[in-house]
């Protein structure tokens, strides 16, 4: 069974960048979209991010779209999420997550193994 790990997660104020990975172990996900979703406190978990498994596909939520950026790389079994320009607003507990399928999607319940998360906060 695929487990993910994140990590890269921490405090940074607003303006400032991190870089979050997603590693899986017990497995691969080089055949299976992966996405990055977050749940901020007393909210629902969101939708961020997702690619394709061969990283020629992208989707974004237009809250992050334009600052932060998905790639993976399938020989390190490992996706990343580039964030920059961080804003108050993204402060959350960060999710990658496995998809059933090779496409990107949005769609949360196409999603088969999860991870952990990992705290991001972000400070005015």
């Amino acid at each position: 069974q695929v487990q993910l790990a994140e990590s890269g997660g921490g405090l940074v104020q607003a303006g400032g960048s991190l870089r979050l990975t997603c590693a899986a172990s017990g497995g691969t996900f080089g055949a299976n979209g992966v996405g990055w979703f977050r749940q901020a406190p007393g909210k629902e978990r969101e939708f961020v991010a997702t690619i394709n498994w061969s990283g020629g596909t992208t989707y974004y939520a237009d809250s992050v779209k334009g600052r932060f950026i998905i790639s993976r790389d399938n020989a390190k079994n490992t996706v990343y999420l580039q964030m920059s320009s961080l804003k108050p607003e993204d402060t959350a507990v960060y999710h990658c997550a496995a998809s059933r399928y090779l496409t990107a999607t949005t769609i949360a319940p196409e999603y088969r193994y999860w991870g952990q998360g990992t705290q991001v906060t972000v400070s005015s």
